[in-house]
């Protein structure tokens, strides 16, 4: 019997030695498409079980958003756990370690295309938009939103921004379109939650109602239902025309003496004439001018540092949420302690 031309020690000493199969810069050694495409998806917890993201339904209940950070080591681990379905030997695990931070960078460039390839945009399309300079890959951000609106509005409009805007924010001008935070995720996992996934951490998340057209309405205010008063161009008018964060200034809707339910509208454009011999209100003699002040915008709730209570003194009592994504998602310490878990990670291979 013939020995063996080589034992099986020196076999194992030599693929940790040089564990590579395939040496990265062969067309090889890269990852095909559909696997690229599904870990990226993972990336960014696509196809995790919900229970896995709330485990208990009491940290997500009914009319509520909840921010957080994404811990990419946690989906690191993801990702290798479903990358060692293959791994059955010493050789096939001495190979994932060898290429592991090139599959790891990887991943960070495929991940910002996970949402055009949910859209329908082809792998290949994804991945030319995505050749050109990417800065590097940093903190994921994102919500959980429960809420009737989701339902109510399955289209609603997400963005998030790097600095807190003021109104009115237009989302098309350049100044904000600069500051916008890429959406990694948007998508709504049942009929009332809605995930959003942010590249960065915001100062400023708004949700908005969807634009499908014009629509007219009032509000209902403190005790009665109101309209804001609007100049020519659509804009609301303000206490303080200088600060855009005034408080609107309102109209009370006249209703019906026979029932409250029911505007009456003749007295509701008598009352806009007698507004306009004060304010900048268009002429009130025609149909489009009473258009312009029965306005009603799409809906926009805000999330950012300010908190607007109709107990605090001042306050408008308007629905301005309590979150404060700046200071609990963008804490200085936070952040700080969060880098430096990142970056303990990568240095040490974790």
């Amino acid at each position: 019997m013939r020995a063996a031309w080589i034992s099986s020690a020196q076999s194992l000493r030599s693929r940790y030695i040089k564990p590579f199969q395939v040496a990265d810069t062969e067309p090889e050694a890269e990852m095909p498409p559909y696997m690229e495409s599904f870990l990226a998806h993972l990336r960014l917890l696509v196809g995790v079980p919900f229970e896995y993201l709330i485990p208990d339904p009491r940290m997500l209940p009914d009319e509520s958003i909840r921010f957080f950070y994404l811990d990419r080591s946690w989906t690191d681990r993801l990702v290798d756990g479903a990358i060692a379905v293959g791994k059955i030997g010493t050789r096939e695990q001495a190979h994932h370690q060898a290429h592991h931070p090139a599959v790891t960078q990887q991943l960070d460039l495929t991940e910002r295309g996970v949402r055009n390839l949910q859209r329908g945009k082809s792998f290949p399309d994804v991945k030319t938009d995505l050749s050109g300079p990417q800065p590097p890959a940093g903190i994921i951000t994102g919500f959980l939103l429960r809420s009737g609106a989701v339902a109510g509005w399955p289209t609603m409009d997400v963005r998030a921004y790097s600095t807190d805007i003021p109104e009115p924010l237009e989302p098309a001008s350049a100044d904000a379109q600069a500051k916008q935070l890429r959406t990694l995720r948007l998508e709504r996992l049942s009929p009332a939650i809605l995930l959003a996934l942010f590249d960065g951490i915001p100062q400023l998340v708004f949700l908005e109602e969807p634009h499908h057209g014009v629509q007219f309405g009032v509000h209902a205010g403190r005790t009665a239902f109101e309209i804001d008063l609007r100049d020519a161009t659509g804009h609301q008018i303000r206490t303080n025309p200088a600060d855009p964060s005034s408080d609107p200034i309102t109209q009370s809707v006249p209703m019906r003496a026979n029932t409250n339910r029911v505007i009456a509208v003749a007295n509701l454009r008598a009352a806009l004439v007698n507004q306009s011999l004060t304010h900048p209100l268009p002429a009130q003699v025609g149909s489009s001018a009473f258009a312009i002040e029965v306005l009603n915008p799409p809906w926009r709730q805000r999330f950012e540092g300010t908190v607007d209570h109709a107990e605090k003194p001042g306050g408008s009592g308007g629905f301005v949420s309590i979150v404060t994504v700046a200071n609990r998602v963008a804490d200085v310490a936070t952040k700080t302690a969060f880098q430096n878990a990142i970056t303990f990670a990568t240095e040490h291979g974790g």
